[in-house]
């Protein structure tokens, strides 16, 4: 009696796991072998911007493609696994060649031809960061001969502002940890990215302040590898459901993302 007991119940839970449980999320098996090939979503993340991975003050990870990535994974029915580089251009690099199968970053047309893009999650205001006692005190105090610019290597920045500024001088720094740093060694004026970064970067540099205004908007989306474009609509069924329930201001709320404004189709 107690042996049919058990295989009862063996049997039970067997179909439980392969009908799924009650309100469990559900995923075409064809979509998540496009997105995960390995059975893994491998979500590229790089420290410091709260539009990718940040740590609260328990330690805790947060961040737009760190918090997505962990919900699509949920979504697919596969583990994560979250892979760390220095600079989002890496990240973009590692997409193309396969290495990495999701991020969130700024859709920008010459990424496009390295990567797919969903629909907009979210826009983030691009902008400056001046330290304590700064004589840039406004945009208009940029453009002028010894003022050094500091941004990020392979960023919207540095393709974007050598046409902008004519004097000022830009400078690459390998990431946002070194840009920090340059800062206190004096040898860089202001950087310049996307706003939520830098309010990051402010917490860190006593007295530092990003200027009013800003100089465009980068639309973040998430970023596939070329060739998994079959999967784009299940991608941005999630991208309006994370929107329209509320889990995306969630996400930007645990992350302390700052700058952010509503996404709009182009």
């Amino acid at each position: 009696m107690r042996t049919s007991y058990g295989r009862l119940v063996r049997a039970v839970l067997l179909a439980f796991a392969v009908i799924g449980l009650p309100g469990a999320p559900a995923c075409a098996d064809g979509e998540a072998k496009l997105l995960a090939p390995s059975g893994i979503l491998r979500v590229g993340i790089y420290p410091g911007s709260p539009t990718s991975m940040v740590s609260d003050a328990a330690g805790k990870p947060h961040g737009l493609a760190y918090d997505l990535g962990g919900e699509l994974a949920k979504r697919l029915g596969v583990h994560v696994d979250y892979v760390r580089f220095q600079r989002v251009a890496d990240i973009v690099t590692a997409i193309h060649d396969r290495q990495v199968d999701f991020t969130v970053t700024n859709a920008t047309p010459a990424r496009a031809n390295d990567v797919s893009f969903s629909q907009p999650v979210l826009a983030i205001e691009l902008g400056y960061l001046v330290p304590a006692n700064s004589p840039v005190g406004k945009v208009e105090d940029i453009d002028k001969p010894g003022i050094r610019i500091g941004v990020t290597k392979g960023s919207t920045s540095e393709r974007t502002l050598p046409a902008r500024f004519k004097n000022a001088t830009i400078v690459p720094a390998e990431s946002v940890k070194v840009a920090v740093a340059m800062f206190g060694r004096g040898e860089i004026d202001l950087y310049a990215t996307n706003k939520p970064t830098l309010f990051e970067m402010s917490d860190q540099i006593p007295g530092a302040r990003v200027l009013d205004g800003n100089w465009g908007l980068e639309h973040m989306a998430i970023a596939i590898p070329k060739g998994r474009e079959d999967a784009l609509p299940l991608l941005n069924s999630f991208v309006t459901d994370e929107q329209s329930s509320g889990a995306l201001d969630t996400i930007q709320q645990q992350a302390g993302l700052r700058g952010a404004a509503k996404a709009t189709r182009e």
